[in-house]
């Protein structure tokens, strides 16, 4: 897979950071979408933002679904495997370092980043997870000790059950993963104290620059 076989958008880093945030946007979304969320959450990091190569009506995703919270999990595998071939290309493109790529996903962005990572246990160093839904959990496990994990989630989302928010935390914790949750009293979208509380997360993980 080559670097160009996503349409994306690439921010080179500020100073000295060495991490870069890979924002993988919500449905109907594309690669400008989370940029301001990104260089909200570091401002010295590098971004990397593709945009999903799947197209449901007019809206692109990262893997295709059946129904709502029904995901076709033969396509996940398949986006996930090309989602990582994918990054290790923009890595040598962009001369990033490979373990310092820290995904930063908003709903079904969040949902193909958790997904990667236990299909894929090198593909990110660790992930945001805003709102993101269990997808799957590949048996036996991964470990992904040693990675950090954030998980925001509200109490009132209609899309996405707070006991499926939960379910995917007890998923990664027993893969071994670090798991910081937050949950908010809010919906499915995006509040600043997601973004508040992101942003401390990424800093006392060792990311932000």
């Amino acid at each position: 897979m080559a670097v160009n076989d996503f349409t994306h958008q690439f921010v080179p880093a500020e100073g000295t950071s060495r991490t870069t945030l890979v924002l993988l946007h919500g449905t109907g979304g594309d690669e400008h979408d989370l940029l301001p969320l990104g260089r909200a959450l570091d401002p010295g990091a590098a971004l990397l933002s593709p945009r999903g190569r799947v197209v449901e009506g007019s809206m692109p995703r990262f893997f295709r679904r059946f129904a709502e919270g029904r995901f076709d999990l033969d396509d996940v595998r398949v986006r996930a495997a090309e989602l990582t071939a994918w990054l290790d290309e923009a890595a040598t493109a962009y001369g990033l370092a490979r373990d310092r790529m820290v995904a930063v996903g908003y709903s079904n962005g969040a949902n193909i980043a958790h997904a990667t990572m236990l299909l894929h246990p090198e593909s990110f160093a660790g992930a945001a997870l805003l709102h993101a839904q269990f997808v799957l959990a590949p048996s036996p496990l991964p470990s992904l000790a040693g990675r950090a994990v954030f998980l925001a989630a509200g109490e009132a989302d209609p899309i996405v059950p707070l006991a499926e928010a939960q379910r995917l935390a007890e998923t990664l914790a027993a893969a071994g993963a670090t798991v910081t949750p937050f949950w908010s009293s809010g919906g499915h979208a995006l509040t600043r104290e997601d973004v508040a509380q992101a942003t401390q997360w990424l800093n006392s993980s060792g990311w932000g620059s």
